[in-house]
């Protein structure tokens, strides 16, 4: 594999569940020191890394709506935990030794910067890791529709989904043994078909923008690095 990046900026989002590892609640130290060191490799090469990260881990707000709190409150507390969980990858950042911001779109002044996309890309060309936490801002909105937005805003060349699966299936291969997964699609039929890929409004923005996007198994170590450095044998990706 030839060792130089075939990316120079990418957008990675990360759930919040993916740093539960095999725990049920909260983050396990030692699978965020992974996603760390793997991400500050990859900032030592010259890749411009942004990262949307999620809070389910947390908290969800879709899920604390249906639990009866109202969906605007839930959703701002789902917000919150995203910058929880952006704080504790920051600092594995830097304990990895790499120079890290955290970003979010809303005001907390006191923990982290607010979100300027100009400010974001500076950054960026400095070679600091971004953190954009706090979704969009906005409730109703998915954090993966905050991830296609930063790409888009930020220029990155591809938009990763780090996922507990190897890729996008045509249908759930936990309960259908006969689910074929699929190297690449187009983001009409993963749109048409409503493949379990990413919200429909973050689906339509990466189409529109024409922005690409690969889906991953996270939970393998060295993916990441394989997909950035041109690896295309690995997961699915949609354009």
């Amino acid at each position: 594999m030839d060792e130089i990046p075939k990316y120079k900026r990418i957008l990675l989002k990360l759930s919040g569940e993916a740093l539960m590892g095999d725990g049920d609640y909260g983050i396990q130290p030692e699978v965020i020191s992974q996603f760390a060191s793997e991400i500050a490799k990859l900032s030592e090469a010259g890749v411009e890394v942004g990262i949307v990260i999620g809070g389910g881990n947390i908290f969800r707000g879709a899920g604390l709506a249906a639990g009866g709190i109202d969906r605007v409150s839930g959703d701002h507390m789902g917000m919150l935990a995203t910058v929880i969980n952006a704080l504790a990858l920051q600092d594995a950042l830097e304990k990895a030794g790499r120079y890290c911001r955290v970003m979010s779109a809303l005001a907390i002044n006191d923990v982290c910067e607010d979100y300027l996309r100009r400010r974001a890309v500076r950054h960026l060309e400095k070679g600091r890791v971004v953190i954009f936490a706090a979704g969009t801002g906005n409730p109703f909105f998915t954090t993966d529709t905050a991830a296609s937005l930063r790409a888009v805003e930020i220029g990155a060349e591809l938009l990763l989904k780090a996922t507990k699966v190897d890729g996008v299936y045509s249908a759930d291969p936990v309960t259908n043994p006969d689910a074929v997964r699929y190297d690449t699609l187009t983001f009409d039929k993963a749109i048409d078909e409503r493949l379990a890929v990413m919200d429909m409004s973050a689906m339509v923005m990466c189409q529109e923008h024409k922005m690409p996007l690969r889906v991953f198994d996270v939970k393998q170590a060295g993916n990441l690095r394989k997909i950035v450095y041109g690896a295309d044998d690995i997961g699915t990706l949609i354009q």
